[in-house]
């Protein structure tokens, strides 16, 4: 039997200390300093754009009633925001394990803050012309930490921009994936000459996105040598035929041999994937949720499902792996997801691979070296216990085979809400996004990329965006680079951390078997981890939830007490069978005590658990040696023993 691995040594990391504000506000003064000094900077940049102009404000105003009386109103007003504010969650403490938020980075805080005076709107850089730079240079830093061409000297060099969350980064993969799969059906119902087109309709929207991009350059090359009018006339006959131009019923009715294409995702996938097909206009009737294996994608159902499309011609336009799923912090097998793609392409059936990676993109830094390449799998299990598994590394690893990927630095970034992000792997793809508006873009598209991609607002789905934002996850980034030595250093932490809790958890579970089945129902993949508990002698699930429910009382906040009389904020989820599969919550339920048979109808069969998510760098406060996590599972096992009215084990 092999020995159990040993954990590495959990030393203190002095970097961490300067990256946050900190769990006591113990970097206040240099997040201080560095405010007013910005702001002071601000102030001489106004004083100094052509500072013959006289000040418009009198020195006196101060002194005026209105002036005073409005100054009152708004100091009001402030006061009571702030006042107001303090019933906000304690994202910044490690006694908050709930949602995925935690602390914020200064460089990332700060840069922001500095950059909103300036109001820079990153749609064009007539509105932005610092901003919208950094902006296309946050899409080269995240695609390099994936494993994408990162060098805008590249032909193939990837791109990336801000969003407002994962929600929009994955609406703008299913618009990309459409517009690549419908670009050569537009071109052969055109006629465009010498392209050398697939023979039929099935063939051309089974292009593949890697030959859809050659044949757009080829398609490109060829207009811009023809005379301006015949140019122009062929321009317009091709827009006249896609389907961006159509719509999605014009379209298919122009078609009609070919079926609406599906959308295949895990049935643990986020909901943005029901809204996004929604509001590209195919209909949730075309979203495929997929079986799971242990809460992670089943490759194998998803192998069998695309070679059934194959034989029934039903085309697939793009195919989700989550790396890090919302409620459970699971990763799909990415890989398994490329080869079932790439089984299917001798079929005639080719789709995009688009990886949800909202959650868990950023704990790609670990496995990336300084220059972005790939590290080995030995050297990073050398950090840790049991991180990461086989199937896990290889699932990064093929991140850089995919076609684009959602990644959230407002998450494992910690970087403030409105930083989505969304990076395709090829730049040249966005020229089937681009949106034409003479007002704000003039000229003819440059093909120099960052000067191409300074009319931001072209290639992106918001008409306005916050530059501050782009400003703040850029100067993060250039503090912390997106590598192992660098940004990694959080993710290690975090992870380390989530090793510690998952043992503490078994102990736990020992612990309290007295009077309570607990148990891990699935091994974390990431940062977070779930709980679940039964008491015993009891056989049935509502039981079981309701008193899950009782002690999540003592976890979730309550506006009308003090933030202080909780010990700790936590939150909850539901194992659902479907989510699960039938044998696995099956087991689950019956490790648990629970008649799953007797009880199957009960609250839908879903099991009610806690959920964790340990992304706070101070789990463990080796600077007064207090582990957070241990003081966690003391308080649940208080909890626990009260509301089944026992003594907590010694």
């Amino acid at each position: 039997m092999p020995a159990e691995p040993t954990a590495p040594p959990f030393q203190h990391d002095h970097v961490l200390d300067a990256c946050f504000l900190g769990p006591y506000g113990e970097n206040d003064a240099l997040l201080e300093r560095i405010l007013v000094e910005f702001l002071r900077d601000h102030v001489y940049w106004r004083r100094n754009f052509h500072p013959e102009d006289p000040p418009a404000i009198g020195t006196a105003a101060s002194l005026h009633p209105d002036y005073q009386a409005f100054e009152a109103r708004m100091r009001r007003e402030l006061h009571q925001l702030s006042a107001a504010l303090k019933r906000s969650m304690p994202f910044h403490s490690p006694r908050y394990i709930g949602h995925m938020a935690s602390d914020l980075l200064l460089p990332g805080l700060a840069a922001q803050m500095l950059a909103l005076p300036y109001n820079p709107n990153n749609v064009t850089d007539e509105a932005a012309p610092v901003t919208v730079d950094l902006e296309v240079k946050v899409g080269l830093q995240l695609a390099r930490m994936l494993g994408y061409p990162s060098d805008p000297a590249r032909v193939d060099c990837a791109f990336g921009h801000l969003t407002s969350g994962g929600t929009l980064a994955n609406y703008q993969a299913l618009r990309l994936a459409l517009a690549l799969k419908a670009f050569p059906l537009a071109l052969r119902t055109a006629g465009a000459p010498g392209l050398d087109l697939p023979d039929d309709d099935w063939a051309a929207f089974n292009l593949g996105n890697a030959a859809t991009i050659d044949l757009l350059g080829r398609w490109q090359a060829w207009l811009a040598a023809q005379p301006p009018r015949e140019r122009a006339q062929w321009h317009a006959r091709v827009e006249a035929q896609r389907i961006e131009q159509l719509g999605i019923a014009g379209f298919f009715a122009a078609h009609p041999q070919l079926r609406l294409p599906r959308v295949l995702a895990p049935i643990t996938a986020h909901y943005s994937w029901s809204k996004g097909v929604k509001m590209l206009g195919l209909g949730r009737a075309q979203l495929d949720l997929l079986p799971t294996h242990g809460m992670r994608l089943d490759a194998d159902a998803l192998a069998e499902h695309v070679q059934r499309c194959a034989r029934e011609r039903i085309p697939v336009l793009l195919a989700v792996a989550v790396l890090g799923s919302t409620e459970y912090g699971t990763i799909d097998p990415v890989d398994g997801v490329l080869a079932a793609r790439e089984a299917t392409r001798a079929q005639g059936l080719d789709f995009a691979v688009h990886v949800d990676a909202a959650w868990g993109g950023y704990l790609a830094t670990i496995f990336r070296h300084e220059d972005g390449s790939l590290r080995e799998r030995e050297a990073i299990a050398a950090e840790f216990k049991y991180f990461p598994s086989p199937p896990l590394y290889r699932a990064f690893a093929a991140l850089a085979d995919t076609d684009s990927v959602t990644v959230d630095p407002h998450k494992l970034g910690y970087l403030p809400f409105g930083s989505g992000a969304f990076v395709c792997r090829d730049h040249r793809a966005m020229d089937l996004l681009a949106e034409r508006a003479d007002y704000i873009f003039h000229g003819e598209a440059p093909r120099d990329y960052l000067q191409r991609f300074r009319s931001l607002g072209q290639f992106i789905p918001e008409g306005s965006k916050s530059g501050a934002a782009a400003a703040g996850v850029y100067v993060a980034h250039q503090v912390l680079p997106l590598d192992h030595r660098n940004f990694g250093r959080m993710p290690r932490s975090t992870v380390r951390c989530t090793e510690l809790f998952y043992e503490r958890a078994q102990r736990f579970a020992a612990q309290v078997a007295g009077y309570l089945h607990a148990r891990v129902p699935f091994e974390p993949d990431s940062n977070l981890v779930c709980l679940a508990f039964n008491p015993r002698g009891n056989r049935s699930l509502a039981q079981a939830n309701a008193f899950l429910w009782r002690l999540y009382e003592r976890l979730r906040p309550d506006v009308h007490q003090p933030l202080q009389v909780k010990e700790f904020f936590g939150s909850v989820t539901t194992l659902r069978p479907e989510l699960v599969g039938a044998g696995p919550a099956h087991e689950i339920l019956t490790s648990l005590g629970i008649d799953a048979d007797a009880d199957a109808d009960s609250d839908g069969g879903a099991l009610v658990v806690l959920r964790h998510t340990l992304m706070n760098p101070w789990l463990i406060d080796r600077e007064n040696g207090i582990s957070y996590i241990d003081r966690y599972f003391d308080f649940l096992m208080r909890c626990t023993a009260a509301l089944l009215d026992r003594n907590p084990p010694a």
